[in-house]
């Protein structure tokens, strides 16, 4: 079975290394040691606290109300603007997501380079919620 390093799964998470550590230490996520003394979560552990952890975020209640799931909390990186269409990227952790959508609604969302924006994927398409 594969094992994670600390590091690796808060990659996977989208947290530091320093809150996957501390969730270690309080027993959220089992551990064990390898022959070098690093901490080492087993796959099948990581997998189901990431499944346990994307329902308490979702539960959240601060969660925008919509249908559309996969979403992708990040921050607006790029922004360029056509006299019609508009590409927006979004870093959300370690995925670069790109939407293409009308100017028009990149203007009415007030999207800037540097904020706060959730990518939200459905089917093919990349939906832009403002955060």
């Amino acid at each position: 079975m594969q094992s994670y390093t600390i590091g690796q799964a808060a990659r996977l998470l989208g947290v530091s290394p320093d809150t996957a550590r501390r969730w270690a230490d309080a027993g959220r996520i089992t551990t064990h040691r390898d022959d070098s003394g690093r901490r080492l979560i087993d796959g099948r552990d990581l997998a189901a606290f990431s499944v346990e952890f994307a329902r308490s975020a979702a539960t959240e209640d601060d969660a925008p109300y919509t249908s559309a799931r996969n979403a992708f909390p990040g921050i607006v990186t790029a922004i360029k603007l056509g006299d019609v269409a508009a590409q927006v990227e979004i870093q959300a952790g370690p995925h670069r997501l790109v939407s293409l959508l009308t100017r028009e609604a990149v203007e009415e969302l007030g999207l800037e380079v540097g904020m706060e924006a959730t990518a939200r994927v459905k089917s093919t398409n990349v939906h832009i919620d403002r955060t």
